[in-house]
């Protein structure tokens, strides 16, 4: 087992992370975060090389502590014209109330890290402390790649098979995502059984079974919660959803309303929005694509482009019923807070609740 502080202390942070969250976590949340002693994050998946390039750089200019970009390792698609068309047909309906039609066909809209040489040699030149791997791992070589120019690499692990992987390659720790978390589930393949671990068995699970530190993801809204999780022998405990009414995330004021609404306490897991499994805020649009009993959304992430296409239509009428607002089972606790007082509440909690950590901080 790995020592309980080897990443906290190699990073020099408090044992707070904010998740990387493509589309929500800006460089003025990630560089809150780290100024306030967390780690803050860039989820740069859904970004071309040049405009993630000049979030790191932006995220650099406001703070020289370390932060984490995180990438998307998924397999490329595998397109199928039958299957995007059928989707598009039970689709029509809700974008016919949106004012438009159906797309004649759907793109293939993130490009995976996987093959991304570009995405690849710019974090070597813009060299952020941390990068992380979401979906699954690049080759081997660019793992040692990124090691060598001392950047420190975390990767998401839904199982124990996946993080035994994720070992094997040379990864300097896990990231535990238990079935709880908002956004994407993190698995390496959609298409196989998922036992759907919550976060505290999969921890323990981890931290028995493999060396790596181990962070701990998925339901953790509070101090108390990251205590919980470090008493399992977790390193650290990664937030996401605990963030997203920040005022320096990017969520929109419909994303923002639905988290301090009742809504927040009604979440789903579905493919129906993007292809892969993925936990948001029950709504129209996860109602209606899920009805569909019979039929299978196209492969990720081609089925994100029917929905991003469908929410665009539709916010131009100003409703936001067919939004990806992208939330964990514990939403309801999330708090509206500049970032860098969340942080500061999240330590000050974590250490009211554990006698040994006021005692040696």
């Amino acid at each position: 087992m790995a020592s309980p502080n080897s990443l906290t202390t190699r990073l020099g942070i408090q044992p707070i992370i904010q998740a990387p969250m493509a589309g929500v976590a800006t460089p003025e949340l990630a560089a809150a975060v780290s100024n306030a002693g967390g780690l803050g994050s860039l989820g740069i998946g859904a970004s071309s090389v040049a405009q993630a390039r000049k979030m790191i750089e932006r995220t650099q200019a406001l703070t020289t502590r370390p932060f984490n970009v995180n990438v998307f390792c998924h397999a490329p698609a595998r397109r199928d014209a039958a299957r995007e068309s059928s989707w598009l047909e039970h689709l029509a309906p809700l974008f016919q109330e949106s004012g438009s039609e159906p797309p004649a066909e759907l793109d293939e809209i993130y490009r995976s890290f996987v093959e991304d040489d570009e995405a690849f040699e710019m974090l070597l030149e813009t060299r952020p402390a941390v990068v992380s791997f979401h979906f699954g791992l690049p080759c081997e070589a660019r793992i040692r790649a990124l090691r060598e120019a001392g950047i420190y690499t975390l990767a998401t692990a839904t199982s124990l098979h996946e993080a035994r992987w994720i070992q094997a390659r040379g990864i300097d720790a896990i990231v535990a995502q238990g079935h709880e978390a908002g956004g994407h589930r993190g698995c390496f393949d959609p298409e196989a059984n998922d036992e759907r671990l919550n976060t505290s068995v999969l921890v323990r699970l981890l931290v028995k079974e493999t060396t790596l530190p181990i962070v701990a993801a998925g339901g953790i809204m509070d101090g108390h919660g990251v205590q919980s999780t470090l008493a399992l022998g977790a390193s650290a405990a990664q937030l996401g959803t605990a963030f997203i009414l920040c005022p320096e995330s990017a969520a929109n004021e419909g994303y923002r309303a639905n988290l301090k609404s009742e809504r927040a306490g009604e979440t789903r897991m579905t493919t129906a929005l993007s292809g892969r499994p993925a936990r948001g805020i029950l709504n129209r649009l996860i109602r209606h694509a899920d009805s569909a009993t019979s039929l299978t959304p196209p492969a990720y992430p081609v089925a994100y482009d029917a929905a991003k296409r469908l929410n665009a239509a539709a916010a131009r009428l100003g409703h936001h019923e067919f939004a990806a607002h992208w939330a964990g089972q514990g939403a309801p606790l999330a708090r509206e807070l500049p970032a860098g007082e969340l942080v500061k509440r999240l330590i000050q909690e974590w250490r009211d609740g554990n006698p040994h950590s006021r005692s040696t901080s």
